[in-house]
């Protein structure tokens, strides 16, 4: 049996803080037109804010000139959130949140992300210019 997808959202921002909240709206609303719960809407803008804030600080490393390109896609039961950005290749098995005891500002988005996402995968663009985060959501 084939799973159903639909395009939900497809948005293309610089890598400017100030585009979060517009970001933060496209998941909100993409999330709420597939059905799913309160809960899941907010866990879905808690990852995807996340993440964009992460491409910014480390791929980008604060420029506000790069691109990053959000596309949400509804797969069968499953929200797909795909961040690709055109920075610094990220190195996966460096990407690990700091320990939770360790109390100061920051260094917790891996955490969240990986908290209440089902699946979350980094995948290198070719030939090292980029890179793809792909987390995955189930609705129900």
């Amino acid at each position: 049996m084939k799973t159903f997808e639909c395009l939900l959202a497809s948005i293309e921002f610089p890598s400017d803080p100030v585009y979060l909240k517009k970001i933060r709206q496209v998941v909100r609303r993409a999330a709420r037109s597939a059905g799913c719960s309160d809960k899941v809407v907010q866990n879905s803008v808690l990852a995807v804010n996340e993440a964009a804030m992460n491409i910014i600080q480390h791929a980008y490393q604060g420029d506000i000139h790069g691109v990053i390109i959000l596309e949400i896609r509804k797969v069968g039961q499953s929200l797909e959130f795909l961040l690709t950005d055109y920075g610094l290749p990220a190195c996966p098995e460096k990407i690990k949140p700091r320990a939770l005891d360790e109390i100061r500002p920051g260094g917790l988005g891996c955490h969240f992300i990986r908290e209440v996402m089902d699946e979350v995968q980094y995948l290198p663009l070719p030939e090292n210019i980029g890179n793809q985060l792909r987390m995955v959501k189930r609705i129900s």
